[in-house]
């Protein structure tokens, strides 16, 4: 992960890490800060398929900072690769501390999502 000053990629989830999330010190959990890179990813996904989509794959995320209790995280995605049946995004998570501040990039990572039809198989994603 490099340094960079401003997020990549669309505003496609904005939440609010709340005391439920958390452990005893006030670090969010990883998996919750996970689970909201993979509902952006979704969301991003299923509007550019126009269909259901599934998590096929997730590759290579580190975290670089903890998420506390009352940050606002926001997750920034990128389409990189369009496939027959699969999307590849990039997904970013940054948060501003206690809703103030700069932004700080906490985590990154590649998600791999596949498009299905009504019968949950696979399926054509349209051009354009």
């Amino acid at each position: 992960m490099t340094d960079q000053a401003a997020p990549e990629g669309e505003l496609t989830l904005r939440t609010l890490a709340m005391p439920g999330d958390a452990n005893p010190a006030g670090d969010i959990f990883g998996g919750w800060v996970m689970a909201q890179m993979d509902l952006a990813a979704g969301i991003r996904a299923g509007e550019r398929s126009r269909c259901r989509v599934v998590t096929a794959a997730v590759k290579e995320m580190a975290f670089r900072h903890p998420v506390k209790i009352g940050d606002t995280l926001s997750i920034h995605t990128d389409i990189t690769r369009i496939g027959r049946t699969s999307i590849t995004l990039q997904v970013e998570a940054w948060v501003n501390r206690a809703r103030i501040g700069s932004p700080e990039k906490v985590t990154e990572g590649t998600f791999i999502m596949v498009a299905l039809d009504a019968a949950g198989q696979p399926t054509a994603i349209p051009v354009g």
